[in-house]
């Protein structure tokens, strides 16, 4: 018979049943109702049952209130506002608008692009992002972008012509009370650790070849050519 392997392990984290609330209502038209609280077994099974204590409810009602509060906290700033950061909606289904000035960056590719890793000089770019997903454009200055500011295709691989990103196999984990400066971070590192596998559509993003353009930036480490970049026809205001 062969060794069954203990696949336990990637099961995540497991809860255990604890306690459990019974809620009792009489019939009738004027209808009563009582709580019993039981503990719960070794083996999941209640016991110790009791009508629910004034202190056990102020526990619950405690428990309650702070999930709720962590909910609410969603891309609250732990500080004083980033000044790279354009606009906040900070709502259940928020959005984070912000910009990043010209920097350089690890990046990562494919074996079939032929692109060595390494290090190279990305442009001013805009980034726009929800919890799930996240779209990205290309600036030409590191100055602070208005609505009216024009924005051009980010010149990677992995984005559709609208500027969303493929993610592909990356898992995807913001937690609903992170603050907008974990947020931003985030995406981020996710957009930035992936690996740049294929230009999608038919959409060129530069003026010219996206791999010899890479291949030149890491090669030399020489800054980004804005002259490369090709216009989408929108603006920031687009975006709000």
């Amino acid at each position: 018979m062969n060794n069954v392997n203990d696949i336990t392990e990637n099961f995540g984290t497991l809860y255990h049943p604890k306690s459990a609330l019974v809620f009792y209502q009489t019939k009738g038209t004027n209808t009563d109702m009582y709580v019993e609280h039981f503990d719960m077994d070794k083996n999941g099974n209640p016991v110790n049952a009791h009508p629910l204590t004034v202190n056990e409810a102020k526990i619950l009602a405690k428990a309650l209130h702070t999930d709720k509060e962590k909910d609410k906290a969603f891309l609250k700033p732990k500080g004083i506002l980033p000044t790279n950061i354009l606009h906040i909606n900070p709502s259940e289904k928020g959005t984070v608008l912000w910009y990043t000035k010209a920097q350089e960056q690890q990046l990562y590719f494919v074996s079939g692009l032929d692109i060595t890793n390494g290090k190279a000089y990305v442009p001013p770019m805009l980034w726009y992002a929800s919890k799930n997903s996240l779209s990205v454009f290309a600036l030409t200055t590191d100055r602070r972008p208005t609505e009216n500011t024009s924005l051009y295709y980010a010149p990677f691989f992995n984005i559709y012509e609208d500027g969303k990103v493929c993610m592909g196999t990356v898992s995807i984990d913001i937690k609903n009370s992170a603050s907008v400066e974990e947020f931003i971070s985030a995406w981020e590192d996710y957009f930035f650790n992936s690996y740049f596998s294929h230009l999608l559509g038919k959409q060129n993003p530069i003026k010219g070849n996206c791999v010899s353009l890479w291949k030149k930036l890491i090669e030399t480490n020489e800054a980004f050519p804005k002259d490369v970049l090709k216009k989408n026809n929108k603006t920031l205001k687009n975006l709000l």
